[in-house]
């Protein structure tokens, strides 16, 4: 039987910072050595890769597009190379695949296909913000994005504090980051004054902010989260 390729899940920079700043030199040889990849964004996505191999040929790359519009029909094919010996590199927009990513989909699919998947090192600002935060990384959950609708947001973080509290527990949640300010007040306003709130945006990169105080405290900062991609993680004692 002919041997499967594999899955290689490969980590990207958290900003537009040179890569290999951030990322361990296995990451280029792989990319190296690959020309079949499940991305989101084909445009940045070969951006990457130049700044990566700047001698690869673009040319002889093979790429499917992973997002919203991927019909189930054409993810269940993006593995055939694999099936005939072909590796393939399943590639994030930003951070590692398959973590709060689309990517986990294929990663599913491949161990169903027995393929072999191979995840490589790479930053993660989920890891990055607990590992900052001085709060609980033994006991954590990570809640994606939390209701647009106010009473809704508000009866959310009301829960997630009450558990935190409850099971010792660090809360982490995201926002769209040109929400980033209102989640904020809206922190301010829900959450119990002396809970311990995390902030950490622009991880990795030069304007890199990471803070950790009581929601209190919170109410005196002066600084502009909009647009800046961040991590909220709240612990309440």
């Amino acid at each position: 039987m002919e041997e499967y390729g594999k899955l290689y899940l490969i980590p990207t920079r958290l900003g537009d910072n040179p890569p290999l700043e951030v990322l361990p030199i296995s990451i280029k040889k792989i990319i190296e050595n690959l020309d079949d990849y499940i991305v989101e964004n084909e445009k940045t996505a070969r951006r990457f890769i130049k700044r990566v191999t700047p001698s690869k040929s673009q040319p002889s790359l093979r790429i499917k597009v992973l997002n919203k519009y991927t019909t189930d029909e054409e993810r269940s094919t993006f593995l055939d190379p694999c099936l005939k010996g072909i590796s393939v590199g399943l590639l994030s927009e930003a951070g590692c695949p398959a973590i709060a990513d689309p990517g986990a989909q294929i990663v599913s699919q491949a161990h169903e296909k027995n393929i072999r998947v191979i995840p490589l090192v790479g930053p993660s600002s989920i890891l990055l913000a607990l590992m900052a935060s001085g709060m609980n990384g033994q006991n954590f959950a990570f809640n994606g994005y939390l209701p647009i609708d106010k009473a809704e947001r508000k009866s959310k973080l009301k829960s997630l504090e009450r558990l935190s509290s409850e099971q010792d527990q660090s809360q982490i949640f995201i926002e769209t980051p040109y929400r980033n300010n209102k989640l904020l007040q809206d922190l301010i306003v829900a959450l119990h004054p002396t809970t311990k709130l995390c902030i950490a945006c622009d991880i990795t990169l030069p304007t890199e902010y990471i803070k950790t105080m009581p929601v209190k405290e919170w109410k005196q900062y002066k600084g502009d989260l909009h647009k800046r991609p961040a991590i909220f993680i709240i612990k309440k004692d």
